[in-house]
């Protein structure tokens, strides 16, 4: 089986944002972090967005929704 690069490219930018997130508390770093991960799409490269599962769409909204929400969490807390 052939694993393009992507998905491990995905998958560490993902933990990359998370760790960023919950163990250095830096929001801004991890939204952009996060929103890295999302230009390596870990799905099928050469599959339309229209063709693709609801599933896949709905994960990768939701990941989008955790980048915006993560980039208002930072800004709202260095609000000062």
């Amino acid at each position: 089986m052939k694993t393009p690069i992507n998905k491990f490219l995905y998958v560490g930018f993902l933990f990359l944002g998370i760790y960023q997130a919950v163990i250095n508390k830096d929001y801004i770093q991890a939204a952009a972090s996060l929103g890295i991960a999302l230009a390596f799409d870990p799905f099928n490269l050469e599959q339309k967005w229209n063709d693709r599962p609801i599933w896949q769409k709905t994960l990768l909204i939701i990941h989008l929704a955790m980048v915006a929400a993560m980039f208002g969490f930072g800004i709202g807390l260095n609000d000062k």
